[in-house]
């Protein structure tokens, strides 16, 4: 006969202990996690909106004045100075980090001696501080610095390359964009390891040369990998900061007019007297934007594929 489990009294088997404690585990599990995200992700976000409908400054707490800080970015100057140089950065730096990269990464695909080296090499920048970049690019393009010295060694003469508006602009789209070469060619070689190569040498078959096969071949297979590289250069571009503000100053190279919205926001919003209300409206534009061109682009890449 078998024997009967003994019991005891006032406590519950030792299975519905475990599933009593089951809904609570996944919890406890994600609870760091969700404390570190609400403390430095969500509140901030939801404190900067509420803090755009209010006159709030640095020391002061401020009052609720509706859609004042937005009404008064459609007159302000530097905004559209901002929102100008913001976009011009976008339109310039995505199509180069969507294009350059891949073409890196098909020329560190191929298993020859010293790759391995180069692949290193072209990495470097990533991992490397934003400011020793920063600093190393603008002792090169300053008027005493290596660029324009051996421009003038060859006769062409000093370029204002940090003086210059534009020349301004595009040394730091240049720096953006040698920076980010090593990280989404990262990204690319993942994706051209799953190319198949039965598709490459069908097309060899049929005749088709590199280029052709570049254009047939790699590029619908990555497809998917180019717009992920879009999205998020295009993100980062619209948000840049550190290039333009080591490169032109804190005021923004001349008269201000290579400003970016996030060197407007930290400029407004920072100090004793910093217009944190405005700054935070600005910050919310900003947020907005980049919404905006994901969304874009994954529209786009969803027309494409209907």
């Amino acid at each position: 006969m078998a024997a009967t489990p003994v019991r005891l009294k006032g406590r519950a088997p030792a299975g519905t202990r475990i599933r009593r404690q089951l809904p609570v585990s996944p919890w406890l599990f994600a609870a760091p996690g969700l404390l570190v995200t609400g403390a430095f992700v969500l509140y901030p976000f939801f404190s900067t909106l509420v803090n755009s409908f209010t006159d709030r400054r640095t020391l002061l707490p401020g009052r609720f004045v509706g859609l004042a800080n937005f009404r008064e970015l459609l007159h302000d100057d530097m905004f559209w100075t901002g929102l100008r140089n913001s976009t011009l950065y976008v339109l310039v730096v995505v199509p180069a980090l969507v294009v350059l990269p891949l073409l890196l990464a098909l020329l560190v695909q191929k298993n020859i001696p010293g790759i391995t080296f180069f692949r290193a090499a072209f990495y470097t920048p990533v991992v490397a501080s934003i400011v020793v970049v920063g600093l190393i690019w603008v002792w090169l393009l300053d008027e005493r610095g290596l660029v324009n010295s051996l421009l003038e060694t060859v006769g062409v003469g000093r370029v204002g390359f940090l003086s210059d508006q534009w020349l301004l602009l595009l040394s730091a789209m240049a720096v953006t964009v040698w920076k980010g070469l090593g990280y989404y060619m990262i990204i690319y070689l993942a994706a051209l390891a799953n190319v198949p190569r039965e598709l490459h040498e069908a097309a060899a078959v049929d005749g088709a040369g590199a280029v052709r096969r570049f254009l047939t071949v790699t590029v619908p297979a990555v497809r998917s990998t180019m717009v992920l590289v879009a999205a998020l250069s295009s993100v980062a571009a619209f948000k840049v900061f550190s290039e333009v503000y080591l490169m032109a100053g804190p005021d923004g190279g001349p008269a201000g007019e290579d400003t970016t919205l996030v060197m407007l926001v930290q400029r407004t919003g920072t100090g004793l007297t910093g217009r944190v209300g405005y700054a935070s409206a600005l910050s919310v534009v900003v947020f907005a934007v980049t919404v905006a061109l994901m969304l874009l682009v994954l529209r786009a890449d969803r027309r494409e594929e209907s």
